[in-house]
């Protein structure tokens, strides 16, 4: 991995891509053997969390005592930044402290802010823009399910959000094919289509649509994520009304293959975008998928905080 961060997907070579996967699976085969290995012995990671979440404080933090290191959770209360103290001094001074920063933040702009001043590596573990780490392990998942990604349909049903662009940027990177159905006014945008087409080199292989039974025919994984992300309560109704018919549920896995797998990044919000019966169903791989973050934090760990 040639990049001193882990900004976005768009940053990637395909070859890095490639060589987290490599990792991932070789730290998740040990672990399953009993054996940990402790290449991050006395590191310490910062992790500063203005959003709250379950899986990505647990993992990172879990991920780095396997590894053998030790992690500091700062929240918006405790470090304030950008307010209370400038991003480019936070960055100076953490960087001083600590071994790594993962931040989880609002704003896409804070966490190149904070990459481009730090001189430690930057993880970025969420922006209302992208999802990086969550694409990666939606990609190695699908990878261990089906052996490979190549030609694997893959039918995203939902809102054009974080999750979606960098999903959206994975499958540009790998040239890999992606379906996406969202309602009118919550597409992935133009401007974004034209930067996933220039990392396609030049291809189209993001397919926009407003029919979710159209993207869901003969699909290999279907993907969902929530109507109303953290920050947009105040448009939950609105939202809900426009996502209605954009939920998946049996009619649309019918319409898929019959292995289809169903994936979502959590927390699901049951009887919305997606049925108890789905979520729980045979089809259902979402908790290899969460468990997977895991095992691809700790791959990201282990090649950026040991340059």
């Amino acid at each position: 991995m040639k990049c001193k961060d882990l900004i976005s997907i768009a940053d990637l070579l395909p070859s890095d891509i490639e060589e987290i996967f490599t990792v991932t699976r070789e730290l998740k085969e040990w672990h399953a053997k009993g054996y940990d290995e402790k290449c991050l012995n006395g590191k310490i990671l910062g992790m500063i969390f203005e959003k709250s979440s379950m899986r990505t404080r647990v993992s990172f933090e879990v991920a780095m005592v396997q590894l053998g290191g030790h992690a500091i959770y700062l929240t918006q209360g405790d470090i304030n930044l950008g307010k209370r103290e400038a991003v480019k001094d936070g960055a100076r001074v953490l960087s001083r402290y600590v071994d790594g920063i993962v931040i989880r933040t609002f704003g896409q702009e804070t966490i190149q802010e904070l990459a481009r001043y730090a001189t430690v590596p930057v993880i970025n573990a969420l922006s209302d823009y992208l999802h990086p780490c969550q694409a990666l392990t939606d990609m190695y998942t699908i990878k261990e399910k089906f052996g490979t990604y190549t030609n694997v349909k893959i039918a995203y049903i939902g809102d054009g959000n974080n999750v979606a662009r960098s999903l959206a940027q994975i499958c540009a990177k790998l040239g890999i094919h992606f379906y996406v159905a969202s309602p009118k006014g919550y597409e992935l945008s133009s401007e974004f289509l034209a930067k996933a087409k220039q990392m396609a080199e030049g291809y189209d292989v993001i397919h926009l649509s407003h029919d979710p039974k159209e993207v869901a025919k003969n699909a290999q994984v279907l993907y969902t994520d929530t109507w109303v992300s953290m920050g947009q309560e105040a448009e939950k109704a609105v939202r809900q009304q426009a996502f209605r018919d954009f939920q998946i549920n049996n009619d649309i896995v019918k319409l898929a293959k019959n292995d289809v797998k169903v994936m979502h990044c959590l927390p699901a919000h049951r009887g919305e975008e997606i049925t108890d019966d789905v979520l729980d169903g045979p089809n259902s791989i979402v908790y290899d998928q969460a468990e997977n973050r895991l095992h691809v934090e700790k791959a990201l760990l282990k090649l950026l905080l040991r340059k």
